[in-house]
């Protein structure tokens, strides 16, 4: 068996750099790097980092002429030496000679399943052809076009909307490189099978060329999009659209019915005109059927918004200040640096037909962020503003927030004729998009039973794009380069735009939670606003330390720490709070720069979806936020799972929890924080303040219906004053109205859902079968909707079920305790394996201290009870998790500490 081979690579491109480095990692030596010559004066990548180890490197710009080997291109490969040719996309023709040169041959990398798609456009046919299925295959080279032996196959599903960047970003980049380096750990091991390609199946079709990629419109709508996709970027699908050239990108499929109203567009040839609306160019197939196109190109090189087509060139021009005028000037000196073959900027120059290539759009995005950091671009805004008078006035705009980047779609649900906008639908990289099959579920409302809409239903497929939309953000996107002070003026932003619409998502939250109304606008909604501005106050004040180490003289080192940014973190939220844990989580980790996939609790999605539009308009990048209603056996699960995904933050039960713990851990060892079930004890002396005890000793337990994590789930209360605190708790629970959330003047709404009102029903059937006293309550209200009555159990014992377990309902837990015994009574309040909160009344501040200090607890409230701040830091002891969300301590569960030492 062989360890290490001599290996001659012969390819380009990012894809032949990682192919390259992770053969050197295995341990095999890299004799020759045979790559394209420079472009521009720019290395290929491949080349550029064989160059900085010291590997040979040879860049022919061909390796034979009129079919027939150039004999010194052959000779300078041959005295590599190469036992092995390993040919990661490579664009040259290769002789022969070169290919059965090497003992164990040649084998290439081709992103199609061979037989099918032989050839060089094969990721364009499998879009093209509508294929299910795609992926890439491992084959030994010979003499024909892609019809050697198959070495390895790897395949992977092929998503409605794929693009060929999304399907090769996805799994042809990253799946291909591993796939191309197991295919030569098995050809080390011997073990390199040589299967023959079958005839039956095999394709080939030619180059996208321009010229081909006319569209017919007489085809579905399916068809068309899949046309369109399979040439989007290059060559580009076009067609004539009043007598000229228009080429159509972003195609993706819709249905008919959320075509919205707009202009009709003649196009010649088509079953029917198509509509110019707000998220675009609505085209119809043969079948009736749409389609969605987002950007048009038009002969000249000018590409605008499809929205735009009859709009475009004509707005206004915005006058410039001072400063602004002075901005232009910068830019037109960054123009000229770019486009050296012009001899002046004039405001009608074009940045394409002057010269420019796409290394250069980078570059000008890179230079605007550089000198107007709140100029947010991306590359396709240079493409869409290419003279230097649109440039600047398309940046001005931004820079004084006039110009949306990119108007964002939401298919919105509105209910109960209220004037309320609900998002729907999967929140994915800046758009709103429909789940894998267009599955979807029905959120209830629990007041009266019925659906309010139906959900987009998040499924495994749904959560790898999620992931990859955050992980680019983060790796590649803007949101990774932004410095800290401008991470926080957006957070601010979002801020602002939640309270501006803080009445519509309180609404949102009572129809979908069951929450009162002027609670979900104080607690629910007014903290999570309260949470993202002390968070985005944080951005530019995480700092580091330095470290006086022992070799600090006198060989003069500096060792220091750096906080930073762990990566894509997933947030995993229950529905009790839907909005509030939202928030309490995506804030501190926004604010230590992290991207975020986010499952809000499937019976409570629609706030979520409604923040997720809030951020996109805030101006946070894509990618940044992305949202995914579904079940947590599915979207949890894979969160868990996925190799991506560096931290995971989860509130819920301690049971899930340790599930997730157990799929992290099992995973990648991924960070995780888990805030977790509670049965948190609440003691009240007989010194205590009565009336106040007993108004706050009722909140602690019947706040938000008693769905509340830090629930008083226990209530010792000293036997001298017990029945007179049962009997004005009793009395104010009559005073209580149960009724309909949206009502002012409401106390109680529902329950969350069904499940949960049937498991507080078992719970109170449970507490009467073990012999505890059911004061009031215990029973489903007679109405429609999930009400259940405020409940009082009084004489139950410690080994209850219903003192041990957690009812995370409204179900006040008495038990007595004899006056003088405080460690007795500590004792069994700490008798739990939770310990997310607790309380004390008493007026005795010695006696606060004291059992404030002995009580095992994350939380401790004396003489009041439910008083969270954004301010203070909140997490368990024991099985209620560890972790905190809230305060400064929250954004070291975001942050990761790097130790840097320096010798000088």
């Amino acid at each position: 068996h062989l360890l290490f081979m001599k290996i001659a690579v012969i390819g380009q491109s990012l894809f032949g750099q990682e192919v390259y480095k992770e053969l050197r990692k295995d341990g095999h030596i890299i004799v020759g790097v045979f790559t394209i010559p420079d472009k521009d004066g720019k290395a290929d990548p491949l080349a550029t980092e064989a160059e900085k180890d010291g590997v040979a490197v040879f860049k022919f710009p061909r390796w034979r002429v009129k079919g027939e080997a150039i004999a010194e291109v052959v000779a300078q490969y041959e005295a590599c030496g190469a036992e092995l040719n390993v040919l990661p996309f490579c664009s040259q023709f290769i002789p022969m000679e070169v290919i059965d040169r090497p003992r164990h041959g040649s084998v290439i990398y081709h992103p199609s399943l061979l037989p099918r798609h032989r050839g060089a456009s094969a990721i364009n046919w499998t879009l093209i052809h509508g294929d299910k299925k795609g992926g890439f295959t491992v084959f030994w080279a010979d003499d024909g076009l892609d019809t050697g032996p198959i070495l390895l196959q790897r395949e992977c599903d092929v998503e409605r909307d794929d693009t060929v960047n999304t399907i090769y970003k996805r799994f042809l980049f990253p799946e291909g490189v591993k796939g191309t380096v197991d295919a030569v750990r098995l050809i080390a091991e011997g073990k390199a099978p040589r299967i023959s390609q079958p005839l039956e199946g095999a394709t080939y079709e030619c180059i996208q060329k321009k010229d081909n990629a006319k569209i017919d419109w007489n085809r579905s709508a399916e068809d068309l999009h899949n046309w369109i996709r399979g040439n989007d970027k290059v060559p580009g699908a076009w067609a004539e659209v009043d007598g000229q050239k228009v080429t159509f990108y972003g195609s993706t499929l819709v249905d008919a019915g959320s075509a919205a109203h707009g202009r009709p567009l003649e196009i010649p040839g088509a079953s029917r005109p198509g509509v110019v609306a707000k998220a675009g160019l609505v085209l119809f197939g043969n079948d009736g059927k749409t389609l969605l196109v987002k950007n048009l190109q038009f002969e000249d090189g000018k590409m605008i918004a499809a929205a735009q087509y009859f709009s475009s060139g004509s707005s206004a021009a915005v006058e410039l200040t001072e400063e602004e005028n002075s901005f232009a000037e910068e830019m037109r000196a960054v123009w000229q640096s770019i486009l050296t073959n012009v001899s002046r900027i004039e405001d009608s120059t074009d940045f394409f037909k002057s010269g420019a290539a796409s290394m250069d759009v980078v570059r000008l995005v890179e230079e605007v962020k550089l000198r107007a950091g709140g100029c947010q671009l991306q590359n396709e805004d240079v493409y869409m503003n290419c003279t230097f008078r649109d440039f600047i006035q398309m940046c001005v705009r931004r820079l004084r927030g006039e110009d949306e980047e990119e108007e964002l779609v939401v298919d919105y649900q509105n209910t109960n004729n209220m004037t309320i906008k609900m998002p729907h639908q999967l929140f994915i990289n800046g758009e709103f998009v429909d789940a894998e099959g267009r599955k979807t579920y029905k959120t209830i409302n629990p007041t009266d039973g019925t659906a309010i809409c139906d959900v987009s239903l998040a499924q495994i497929s749904d959560v790898d794009k999620a992931v990859a939309a955050a992980k680019e953000a983060f790796e590649e996107g803007e949101w990774g380069r932004m410095n800290p002070r401008d991470r926080g003026r957006l957070l601010y932003k979002l801020a602002d735009l939640m309270e501006e619409h803080q009445e519509e998502l309180a609404t949102i939250e009572a129809i979908d939670s069951g929450a009162v109304y002027t609670l979900a606008l104080k607690t629910h909604v007014g903290m999570s606003i309260q949470t993202f501005r002390y968070f985005a106050g944080w951005c530019d004040k995480i700092q580091g330390s330095t470290i006086p180490i022992n070799q600090a003289r006198p060989n003069r080192n500096l060792t220091f720490t750096k906080k930073e940014p762990i990566g894509v973190c997933a947030i995993v939220i229950p529905w009790n709070y839907p909005l509030m844990m939202l928030a309490w989580k995506t804030a501190a980790c926004l604010a230590a720069g992290n991207t975020v996939v986010l499952k809000p609790a499937q019976v409570t999605p629609l706030t979520a979806l409604k923040f997720a539009e809030l951020a996109a308009r805030a101006g946070l990048p894509k990618g940044v936020v992305n949202i995914l209603p579904g079940s947590g056996a599915v979207v949890g699960q894979r969160l868990s799972d996925h190799p991506d995904v560096r931290k995971l933050g989860f509130t819920g039960s301690t049971e899930i929890g340790k599930h997730i713990m157990r799929s992290c851990a099992v995973s990648n060892v991924k960070k995780v924080s888990l805030e977790l079930g509670g049965k948190s004890p609440l003691i009240i002396f007989a010194d205590c303040d009565m009336d106040k005890a007993v108004r706050v000793g009722m909140s602690s337990v019947f706040f938000n219906k008693g769905e509340n994590c830090i629930a008083a789930g226990r209530l010792f209360v000293e036997e001298t004053i017990h029945d007179q605190f049962l009997t004005k708790v009793v009395g104010e629970i009559k005073k209580m109205k149960i009724g309909d959330p949206l009502d002012r003047s409401t106390n109680h709404g529902p329950q969350n859902h069904k499940a949960h009102l049937d498991k507080l029903l078992e719970f109170c059937q449970a507490g009467v079968q073990e012999g505890a006293t059911l004061i009031c309550g215990g029973k489903q209200v007679q109405r429609p909707g999930f009400f259940f009555e405020p409940t009082v159990f009084t004489d139950v014992q410690d080994h209850m079920y219903i003192a041990i377990e957690e009812s995370f309902g409204p179900v006040m837990i008495l038990s007595k305790f004899k006056s003088g015994e405080v460690d007795e009574v500590l004792r069994r309040a700490n008798a739990t394996e939770y310990g997310l909160a607790s309380g004390v009344f008493t007026q005795d501040i010695s006696r606060a201290l004291y059992v404030s200090e002995k009580l095992n607890a994350g939380t401790v409230f004396v003489n009041t009870y439910n008083k969270t701040d954004v301010a203070s830091p909140f997490g368990g002891f024991k099985q209620s998790g560890f972790g905190k969300d809230l305060g400064q301590e929250a954004l070291n569960e975001y942050l990761k500490t790097k130790a840097v030492t320096i010798e000088y």
